[in-house]
C-alpha cells in the first residue's frame, strides 16, 4: 500500500509535466504560423487598405496626405490603363477557363487509362509548371522572335509577337496556357484516381459508353475538383504578372491590374496610395470568387 501511495504523486507529476509540454508544443505549432500569417498577410493587407485613402511618395511618414476616395475616383475616371487592364484580365480568365482547363481535363482523362508511357507523358506535360515565368518567356521568345523566331521562319512573316499590341496579349496567353495546362491536368488526374471504380463498372454494366460515363457519372462526382479548378483559374487570371512584366512591364497592349499596381508602387512614378487602391480593387474582386467558393464548400459539408 505504501509503495502504491508513494507512486501516485510521482505519476501525477510526470503526467502534469507531459501535459504542460504538450500544451507548449500545440501553442507553438499554432502560434508561430498564426503570427506569420498576421505579419505577412493581414498586416500588409490592412496597411494597403489604409494607404489607398492617402497620397504618399513612400519616403517620409509625415508626408502622408489623407485624400479619401480620390484615388478610386481617379482610377475609374482619369487613369487610361485601368479599363483596358480590366478587359485584359477578363480575357485572361475566359481564355484560361476555356482552353488550358479543357485541355488539361482531356489529358487527365486520357492518361487515367494507364496507357503505355503514361508516366513519361505526365512528367512531360507537368514539366512547364516547375519552370519560372522568366524561363517560360525566354523559351517562347525562341518561337516569337521577329528575326529568328520559329513561327516567323516557318511562315515567312515578320510579326512582332511581343511588341505588336494587337497580337501580344494572345501570344502571352498561349505561353501561359502551355504552363497552366499541366497544372490543371495534375489536379484532374488526382481527382480521377480517387473515384470509386464501382461507378465505372456500374455504368459499363448499364451499357453506357466511356463518353456518357464521364459526363453523366464521373464529371458530376468531381464537383469539388471543378470548384477548386475554377477558383485557381480566377486567382491565376487576377495575379497574372510575371510574363507581361518581363516583356514590357505591362504596357503597350499587355496592361493587367497586377502590373498597374507594380508600376505605381515600384515604377518610375512612386505613388503608394494610388497603387494601394489598385491592389485593394484586385483583392476585392478575388475575394468575391473565394467567398462564393467557400460558401459552396461549407454548404456541401452541411449536407
Amino acid at each position: 500500500m505504501a509503495t502504491r501511495t508513494a507512486g501516485k504523486p510521482s505519476t501525477r507529476r510526470v503526467e502534469k509535466r507531459r501535459s504542460t509540454r504538450e500544451r507548449l508544443i500545440i501553442a507553438t505549432m499554432i502560434g508561430i504560423p498564426t503570427l506569420l500569417v498576421v505579419w505577412l498577410v493581414w498586416l500588409p493587407a490592412i496597411a494597403s487598405f489604409l494607404l489607398s485613402f492617402t497620397r504618399w511618395n513612400g519616403f517620409k511618414l509625415s508626408s502622408i496626405e489623407w485624400v479619401g476616395v480620390q484615388n478610386y475616383k481617379d482610377i475609374t475616371t482619369i487613369y487610361p490603363p485601368f479599363w483596358p487592364a480590366i478587359q485584359h484580365n477578363v480575357i485572361w480568365l475566359v481564355f484560361l477557363f476555356v482552353f488550358p482547363t479543357i485541355l488539361g481535363m482531356l489529358l487527365a482523362v486520357v492518361l487515367d487509362h494507364e496507357m503505355w508511357g503514361s508516366r513519361f507523358y505526365q512528367t512531360a506535360f507537368y514539366l512547364p509548371v516547375v519552370l519560372s515565368m522568366a524561363l517560360v518567356g525566354f523559351i517562347w521568345q525562341l518561337f516569337y522572335s521577329t528575326d529568328q523566331g520559329l513561327i516567323n521562319e516557318v511562315f515567312g512573316s515578320k510579326v512582332d509577337w511581343y511588341g505588336d499590341p494587337s497580337v501580344n496579349l494572345w501570344a502571352v496567353l498561349v505561353a501561359t496556357a502551355w504552363r497552366h495546362t499541366g497544372y490543371i491536368m495534375l489536379i484532374y488526374l488526382a481527382g480521377l484516381k480517387g473515384i470509386d471504380a464501382s461507378l465505372r463498372e456500374a455504368a459499363a454494366v448499364d451499357g453506357a459508353s466511356e463518353v456518357k460515363t464521364f459526363f453523366h457519372v464521373i464529371f458530376p462526382v468531381m464537383r469539388p475538383i471543378n470548384l477548386i479548378v475554377l477558383v485557381i483559374v480566377v486567382i491565376e487570371s487576377l495575379r497574372a504578372f510575371d510574363l507581361v512584366w518581363i516583356i514590357n512591364k505591362g504596357r503597350n497592349g499587355l496592361e493587367l491590374i497586377s502590373a498597374l499596381v507594380s508600376q505605381n508602387v515600384i515604377g518610375e512614378a512612386t505613388r503608394y496610395g494610388f497603387g494601394s487602391a489598385l491592389a485593394v480593387i484586385m483583392m476585392i474582386i478575388s475575394s468575391v470568387f473565394i467567398t462564393i467558393y467557400l460558401r459552396i464548400v461549407f454548404r456541401e459539408e452541411r449536407r
